[in-house]
């Protein structure tokens, strides 16, 4: 999450221009960047664990599940985590605007890379995408704000669209970018003109040009964004704006030489590095830096109590987004191969590519999000606390997973089983991020000590990122464990966490001094 700071001192579009919808034009080029950034994410997304665990002959790397879950959860994480050093980089060094561009460009190369075929390639593109994904998804958010003059009234309804763009991207990308990998009419069209092999390739391809649409629209938009985004933060200090970039320059070279030195340890055979054991790495890391973090705000000195307080609240809200997102972010890995090797794929007596489920929730995301906004306002004073809305998402997250066990039980009679199971499944999984995701980044908003506004939000998208490594862990347990097996034990740690958080609500509501 990129500071805010600096931002005030900022040219920003005059507060007249109501050209989009009666928004700043400037939204219209950030929604289309975002909309076609998320187009190229959730497009390959989609076809990762299936085109990693696919076999050879049909065009797949071959992996194991558990090699592709640790992949998976590593890749997952890491966009999360290197959000921060995106946001950290874009305030420092080069800005938003040229952070984003650059962003772009790192996912083009990436996607390119992926649908080059031979190993090297394809672990090149997986880094290229993290680091673009980071520099772009943490700054376009930020400039979206900077659009906006302080008090704009129109800011929050500016982001409502904005998000929207997210989720049609999300919904149209597994649609195309599955039917080039997976549609056997493509396979019939395409050398080597064979059914039974998947142009997984093509898909990133396709995820590839999807996002160089969005830099052209984006460069060719970039007259209506005014100064936002132009130039790095400054604290109106010469020497301490410096000092940043100095600092900044330091820690990205170090980084690189300890990246260096590793490769040249697994060069050398010194040690034998394995996706799984990068993937423990990266999880031991997630808990490691959390605990110092945790520590810091609630045993650290220079926090008032009220801080201290709040930071044990966010403590408690930390834990229930990473266990709530172990469970949702499966719908790429452990979901996504139930889908495809599970799911008997037919609709209306018509074979779709099991790739078309993951657009399943950015539809019901579409349909609800303005229901969930109105509930919210229609309780009026009855609202539910932010506990109380993250126990609720939590106990239908779990039930999404409950839902599960039946028909992973008929699949162990050798039956495929209809695409409602899943379908329900994702419903629920849905109304669950509704409860909890936007109220979690409210929640943030309001407990963070002004000081550290950014990093509270910050250390939120690392509770993401540790409930994406988990998901992966999870998919890696694939074949291994009995499918009722899998799902029951996801279920009952969500149910579980749901449960304890709903004994913690009424302390819980007390720790965030006054915040609902």
């Amino acid at each position: 999450m990129a500071s805010s700071s600096g931002i005030g001192n900022r040219a920003v579009a005059p507060s007249t221009d109501r050209s989009f919808f009666g928004h700043p034009r400037g939204l219209a080029t950030l929604f289309f960047t975002e909309m076609w950034e998320r187009f190229s994410y959730y497009g390959m997304r989609a076809l990762l664990m299936l085109f990693m665990t696919s076999q050879l002959t049909r065009g797949g790397l071959g992996y194991s599940t558990e090699k592709g879950g640790a992949i998976y959860g590593v890749y997952t994480a890491m966009v999360y985590l290197l959000c921060l050093a995106g946001g950290w980089f874009a305030d420092t060094m080069v800005g938003q605007r040229r952070a984003v561009m650059y962003g772009g460009i790192c996912i083009v190369a990436g996607e390119f890379c992926l649908a080059t075929p031979g190993d090297l390639p394809f672990y090149i593109g997986l880094v290229l995408l993290m680091c673009g994904t980071g520099l772009l998804k943490a700054n376009v958010s930020t400039i979206v704000g900077q659009l906006y003059a302080p008090g704009d009234p129109r800011r929050d309804s500016g982001f409502s669209i904005f998000y929207m763009g997210i989720n049609l991207g999300a919904f149209f990308s597994p649609l195309a970018c599955g039917w080039a990998a997976q549609s056997t009419w493509v396979s019939s069209h395409i050398p080597p003109y064979d059914p039974n092999i998947q142009h997984w390739r093509l898909g990133f391809a396709l995820a590839g040009f999807g996002m160089i649409l969005g830099l052209v629209q984006y460069v060719l938009g970039y007259k209506h964004l005014g100064n936002a985004g132009l130039h790095p933060a400054t604290s109106g200090n010469i020497e301490e704006d410096q000092r940043q970039r100095r600092n900044t320059t330091i820690g990205g070279l170090a980084l690189l030489g300890v990246f260096g030195f590793l490769g040249v340890l697994g060069a050398t055979g010194a040690i034998h590095f394995t996706a799984e054991l990068i993937s423990d790495i990266i999880g031991y890391a997630l808990v490691a830096i959390s605990a110092v973090v945790f520590g810091w705000l609630i045993f650290g000195k220079g926090w008032s109590a009220i801080e201290r307080k709040r930071a044990v609240a966010i403590l408690v809200l930390f834990i229930a987004s990473a266990i709530f997102w172990a469970a949702f972010e499966q719908a790429g890995s452990s979901l996504n191969l139930f889908a495809d090797r599970n799911t008997n794929c037919v609709i209306f007596g018509h074979p779709f590519p099991s790739s078309w489920f993951q657009s399943v929730q950015p539809i019901f995301v579409i349909a609800l999000s303005p229901v969930f906004a109105w509930l919210w306002l229609a309780m009026g004073r009855r609202e539910p606390s932010s506990p109380s809305k993250f126990t609720l998402g939590l106990l239908l997250g779990g039930l999404a997973f409950v839902v599960l066990i039946p028909a992973a039980k008929i699949t162990q009679t050798g039956v495929q089983v209809a695409p409602y199971w899943l379908t329900t499944t994702y419903f629920l999984q849905t109304l669950g991020e509704l409860c909890l995701s936007p109220v979690g980044l409210s929640a943030m908003t309001k407990l963070a000590p002004e000081r550290l506004a950014g990093f509270i939000m910050g250390l939120w998208f690392v509770s993401i990122s540790m409930g994406n490594w988990l998901a992966g862990k999870a998919g890696a347990l694939f074949d291994s464990m009995p499918l009722p097996t899998l799902f029951t034990s996801v279920a009952t740690v969500v149910l579980v966490t749901c449960l304890v958080l709903a004994v913690l609500i009424k302390p819980t509501v007390r720790m965030m001094g006054g915040v609902k």
